[in-house]
C-alpha cells in the first residue's frame, strides 16, 4: 500500500481513508495547519504522533474497527455518580484550553516514551479554539485545574481528542459531563479513535470504519456544532448539576 504524503500547497486534498494501511495510516505530512485539519476530521482522519525516523512526518489515521461512544450509551460507576453528585468539582467549557492540552501531553502513556502531542501540534488546536472549532471541557478543584478532556465539534459529532486527572474521577467527570451536553443539544456521537478496555468500560464500542464515514455525512450535513459552546463557556456549574 502506498503512504501518501499531503501536499503543503493544497492543504484540503486528503485521501480517502480506505486506503489506509493496516494500522489505519493514511497518509504523512510535514506540517498541520488549520484547513488540513478541518478538511480530514471531515473525512474521519486524525492526526497521530510523528514518525521517530528522519524526516519526521506527522503521521494520519483513520483506524478500522473505529472507537465511537453513543452518548446515551455512557455507563456511569458507583464512583463516578459519587463524584458526580458530591459537588465538589466544579466544570468549566473553553476557560484553559491551552493548558488542558498541555496536561494531557505531560500525561505518561504506557507503552510511549514521549507524547504525539508536540507544541506545533497545541499551537494549531488553539487556532481551531479561537475559531470556535476545539473546545475543552475542564473539572476545576478548589480553584485549580484538576481534569479535562478536549476534541473539535462540528455538526452532530465531537471528535474527542485527549484527557487528563490529577485526582480520581476528573476526568470521567469531563466525559459525562460531554455526554450530558450531548444529548440535551442532540449531538449523536463522540468519537473515541481507538480502543482502550477504560473506554470500553465507560460504554464506548467498536464500529467498522466504512459504518464510521458513512455516518459521517449524516452526522457533518451542517458545519456548525449542534451545541452552544459559546454560551456554556460563559458560566461554569457543579458536576452533576446537568446531569439527566
Amino acid at each position: 500500500l502506498m503512504i501518501f504524503l499531503l501536499d503543503d500547497q493544497n492543504p484540503t486534498l486528503i485521501p480517502d481513508p480506505v486506503q489506509a494501511d493496516e494500522n489505519g495510516m493514511v497518509a504523512v505530512s510535514q506540517s498541520l495547519g488549520t484547513e488540513r485539519l478541518i478538511a480530514a476530521y471531515h473525512k474521519g482522519i486524525f492526526p497521530w504522533m510523528k514518525m521517530e525516523a528522519e524526516p519526521r512526518y506527522w503521521c494520519w489515521f483513520s483506524p478500522d474497527p473505529r472507537m465511537v461512544l453513543d452518548p446515551s450509551s455512557l455507563r456511569i460507576s458507583r464512583s463516578l455518580k459519587k463524584a458526580l453528585c458530591s459537588g465538589n468539582f466544579e466544570i468549566r467549557i473553553d476557560q484553559n484550553f491551552r493548558q488542558t492540552m498541555e496536561s494531557c501531553a505531560q500525561l505518561p502513556r504506557t507503552g510511549q516514551e514521549s507524547t504525539w502531542i508536540e507544541p506545533e501540534m497545541i499551537d494549531d488546536y488553539e487556532k481551531l479554539h479561537q475559531i470556535g472549532i476545539a473546545h475543552s471541557i475542564e473539572t476545576w478543584l478548589e480553584g485549580k485545574q484538576v481534569g479535562g478532556l478536549y476534541g473539535l465539534a462540528f455538526g452532530k459529532m465531537f471528535f474527542g481528542e485527549s484527557m487528563f486527572h490529577q485526582v480520581p474521577e476528573a476526568s470521567k467527570v469531563c466525559l459525562a459531563h460531554l455526554a450530558s451536553l450531548a444529548q440535551k443539544f442532540g449531538m449523536a456521537r463522540i468519537d473515541c479513535q481507538a480502543y482502550t478496555p477504560h473506554l470500553e468500560k465507560m460504554g464506548a464500542r467498536e464500529i467498522p470504519r466504512n459504518q464510521f464515514y458513512a455516518d459521517l455525512s449524516r452526522f457533518l450535513q451542517k458545519k456548525e456544532s449542534v451545541v452552544p459552546w459559546k454560551e456554556l463557556s460563559k458560566s461554569s456549574t457543579l458536576a452533576g448539576s446537568s446531569e439527566n
